[in-house]
């Protein structure tokens, strides 16, 4: 009888050291598996939170864009058409001065002199990702163009045409007269604030497309470029006489 305990007991420490080995082995897993989960949420976070760069070099000289992260989605196309390498060679085929230049229709890339251009069928259009007042159309604000809102009140964005701001600077009675018009064409939901009007009377841009248009991005360098860009001579539809192309787009952040 005194054995059969003993080996009962033997047996039952055994158990014990056993059960012991696979907590300790739980343990270890769950901890490893944890560490892991962090490793990769930080690195996603850090994905996330990188602010991309594409260089435009032009005709006129380089335009460095700056693109946001409130706005994935527009990011995310322009980063994959870049790429792709589909803004190279086209034309900055719309340009007002005092107000913006344009780009990124495809039938510019091998357009007879006086073409029409702007109104390229797309197959696709991004989903609006309007983030006004955090970003507006300040002087070189990056946005998207798009169909007028009485054929797209979703004011969904063209797949590939974007403009560059240049404006003008306002004084107060001119953004009281830009609010007006705000009110009209936005049914009174975009107001400008007095940081917003602070930044037009400084800056300058183009306070009347708020609200309106995804603004997707800023140039951080060769603002000078856009503002040579858009004092050339334009025919009747606002295409520089002389073409002016994007020789190369590139990711370099």
């Amino acid at each position: 009888m005194q054995r059969r305990l003993q080996n009962d007991y033997a047996t039952t420490n055994d158990h014990k050291n056993n059960d012991i080995k696979q907590r300790i082995k739980m343990k270890t897993l769950i901890t490893t598996a944890l560490a892991l989960l962090m490793s990769v949420a930080g690195q996603a976070q850090k994905a996330d939170t990188l602010r991309h760069e594409v260089m435009l070099e032009t005709t006129k000289g380089n335009i460095r864009i700056a693109l946001y992260n409130e706005t994935p989605r527009h990011r995310d196309n322009f980063i994959r058409l870049v790429k792709e390498g589909f803004y190279d060679g086209l034309l900055f085929h719309r340009v007002i001065d005092r107000f913006m230049i344009q780009t990124g229709d495809s039938a510019s890339r091998h357009a007879a002199p006086g073409q029409l251009l702007g109104d390229s069928p797309e197959s696709y259009k991004v989903k609006a990702e309007i983030t006004y007042p955090a970003l507006f159309h300040k002087r070189g604000a990056v946005a998207a163009a798009r169909e007028s809102d009485n054929v797209n009140p979703e004011r969904e964005s063209s797949a590939s045409q974007f403009y560059i701001v240049y404006g003008r600077r306002f004084n107060d009675s001119m953004l009281d007269d830009v609010q007006l018009k705000l009110d009209k064409n936005t049914g009174g939901t975009v107001k400008l604030t007095p940081e917003i009007r602070e930044a037009y009377k400084r800056l300058g841009g183009t306070p009347h497309l708020d609200g309106q248009y995804t603004v997707f991005g800023e140039v951080i360098e060769g603002l000078e470029t856009v503002d040579s860009i858009q004092w050339v001579e334009t025919d009747k539809n606002d295409r520089p006489v002389e073409d002016i192309k994007i020789i190369r787009a590139t990711v370099i952040k």
